[in-house]
């Protein structure tokens, strides 16, 4: 359950991602709150490689999310729900993998990103050329 809400949180941050640079700021800051601080991982060095799998990878989720956010706004009931947001899951699981990366590694270039500016405008700059 915790691996889904990360993945989750990262198609959040994926779709906030693929959004004009002058937003970028404005989710980052958002993004935080005083328990996210708390918990933040340390800073890490991800190459370019990594960094460009991420890129891939938050575009393809940022589909995904955008795709079954709506199917969830339909879904009846819990049950429903909860097949919509294991469905979900499991796709964006299965890109981040196909990307190269596996999900904790994405997960932590996800909140490295949400920590330092710079690398999310780098991130930012491979996903446009993509």
């Amino acid at each position: 359950m915790q691996r889904m809400t990360a993945l989750f949180s990262a198609a959040l941050l994926a779709t906030g991602l693929m959004a004009a640079t002058a937003n970028a700021q404005q989710t980052q800051e958002s993004a935080q709150d005083p328990m996210a601080t708390q918990q933040a991982a340390p800073a890490q060095d991800f190459s370019d490689d990594q960094l460009q799998q991420f890129a891939d990878a938050s575009q393809e989720i940022a589909v995904i999310s955008q795709e079954y956010t709506q199917r969830l706004q339909e879904a009846e009931d819990e049950s429903a729900q909860q097949e919509v947001r294991t469905e979900a899951n499991d796709r964006m699981i299965e890109v981040v993998e196909d990307s190269g990366l596996d999900v904790d590694t994405f997960n932590a270039i996800g909140q490295s990103i949400q920590q330092d500016p710079e690398m999310m405008q780098r991130v930012q700059e491979m996903a446009n050329q993509s």
